[in-house]
């Protein structure tokens, strides 16, 4: 397989859902908004963690092992569109009319993250971030520029597909 380079214009962000309570909230937001893609992205930042926690020996300068931890799986999303999506997708019944009572399940959903070099046709990389919940959005106002909508995201765990066309 070849070693692509991509840019953010190879890429493309789509919401995928999957069935249950949570799935579901999230599924009548896409299907609301159009949400595959996910459009006018400016900016996507994913993490991934490994809380690796080394072990001194007594007399040892050195760590004579090292013991892998929690992962952890986290990111960002910007958007140059404010229409409520992001935010319903965050808080699910939330942004209701009225404030509703009680508890209320949040929408869970996959994102997937794409991205082809339009020179190389059929080579590909694919991220999909799972069980993915919105944990923060952010609306930035600025007096001479671009409006953005922010999203902080926290997930499951993410797998990884590589395509090559030849």
């Amino acid at each position: 397989m070849a070693n692509n380079v991509y840019r953010g214009s190879d890429g493309s962000l789509s919401v995928a859902v999957e069935a249950g309570a949570e799935g579901d909230l999230a599924g009548e937001v896409d299907q609301a908004y159009g949400l595959a893609p996910v459009g006018r992205v400016s900016g996507v930042t994913l993490r991934v963690t490994n809380d690796v926690k080394p072990f001194h020996e007594l007399g040892q300068r050195f760590a004579t092992e090292l013991r892998p931890g929690n992962l952890n799986v986290y990111g960002t999303i910007e958007r140059a569109h404010v229409n409520g999506a992001l935010l319903k997708l965050m808080l699910g019944q939330g942004p209701a009319q009225s404030r509703p009572q009680g508890s209320f399940p949040n929408p869970a959903f996959n994102l997937s993250i794409r991205l082809e070099n339009p020179a190389l046709p059929g080579n590909f990389s694919a991220v999909t971030v799972m069980g993915v919940k919105l944990s923060e959005w952010n609306l930035n106002l600025p007096e001479d520029d671009f409006v953005l909508e922010n999203v902080g995201f926290r997930a499951l765990w993410v797998k990884i597909e590589d395509g090559s066309a030849g």
